[in-house]
């Protein structure tokens, strides 16, 4: 076996091993408290590279590895304008290797700051649809012994995380709930940007024979929700604007059958909800935590009318500070999408 790969595998182990787990946080309501239900969020934003997606570039250089995709002087290539890009190219300098983020010309001038400080570029192109095929080129096309490897995401989020525990995130989700009133959550609810985290978190539940069921919370414009209706893999839609989650095309990483229930949430209730998780923490939250606040809020509203106890679980995807020029600044805000407070108002009463 060449030198470079096991220290290569070495390195990216040792990083696993100096990273403590992420909280997990209780949420008391008082609308819900009564009725014996508890939230919680795993806060995924305390990772080195501040977001939920450190575990999936983890998970994918150590796949690319092992399968004998990425070697020595190897010129990693994703298609991604957001966190995926930040994380994986913090791993990419880790391991010495070159990183390119190819995305839209619109992608903000923070996460490109970001991708540059960890030591990789940025490829634009003009439209969102255009980020796979320029990726897959940019790869083939990499000078050098070692190539180019395009780490696709989109497809290889569902496979690179051994789903039966290892320390995935289910894994870790069930260990901190362990003493908790209901350690079994009713409810796990998570984005789908990839899909990846929904597949890991459905098969696990499956493989321990939880009694935990698994919602998406799926942003306006997504195609998900459609393609979790009917099962067509070909349908497409104008794509979401809350930046994270929800894709205009069906990713071959979203596995609608490990998937309960699909929770379709407008762009004005995720900023909302966004809004209102920020002041209950006392910090800031990301938009695509938002989401997932509108569909947990939804389900327990759910348990609590059909007088059901339990729990649920979902995650806190990022900090909110890397939002702060876009999505909590009211002026953005009520240019790009309109004026939220009606929304913010409704989720605020129904926490009475």
């Amino acid at each position: 076996m060449p030198s470079w790969l096991p220290t290569a595998i070495r390195r990216i182990e040792a990083d696993y091993q100096r990273s403590a787990d992420t909280h997990l946080i209780p949420l008391p309501l008082p609308a819900f408290a009564d009725a014996d239900i508890d939230l919680y969020l795993k806060d995924e934003s305390t990772h080195p590279t501040g977001s939920l997606k450190h575990r999936l570039a983890r998970s994918l250089f150590l796949y690319a590895l092992v399968n004998g995709f990425v070697r020595e002087g190897t010129t990693i290539v994703e298609a991604s304008s957001g966190s995926t890009a930040v994380s994986e190219a913090s791993f990419a300098r880790l391991l010495g290797l070159p990183f390119v983020a190819v995305m839209p010309r619109s992608t903000s001038p923070e996460k490109i700051a970001q991708i540059a400080f960890y030591g990789g570029r940025c490829h634009f192109v003009d439209h969102a649809s255009e980020v796979y095929e320029a990726a897959r080129a940019l790869a083939a096309q990499a000078p050098g012994p070692g190539g180019g490897h395009y780490m696709d995401q989109f497809t290889n989020a569902e496979r690179a995380t051994d789903w039966r525990g290892n320390n995935n995130i289910a894994d870790s989700m069930f260990q901190q709930m362990a003493r908790e009133r209901h350690p079994v959550p009713t409810w796990i609810v998570v984005g789908a940007g990839t899909g990846g985290t929904s597949a890991t978190i459905g098969r696990y539940v499956r493989y321990r024979c939880h009694d935990t069921q698994v919602a998406v919370a799926d942003p306006e414009g997504s195609v998900f929700g459609a393609y979790f209706r009917s099962g067509d893999a070909t349908l497409t839609a104008p794509g979401s604007r809350i930046e994270g989650i929800g894709r205009p095309r069906v990713e071959p990483s979203f596995v609608r059958t490990l998937v309960d229930r699909m929770v379709e949430v407008p762009n004005l209730d995720s900023i909302a909800a966004m809004r209102v998780l920020s002041t209950l923490l006392g910090r800031k939250v990301g938009p695509s935590t938002g989401t997932n606040f509108v569909g947990m809020l939804a389900l327990a509203q759910e348990m609590r009318a059909a007088g059901r106890e339990g729990s649920i679980l979902s995650l806190l995807c990022d900090a909110g500070e890397r939002y702060l020029p876009t999505y909590h600044d009211a002026g953005w805000v009520a240019a790009q999408f309109g004026d939220c407070a009606a929304a913010q108002q409704r989720i605020q009463a129904s926490l009475a």
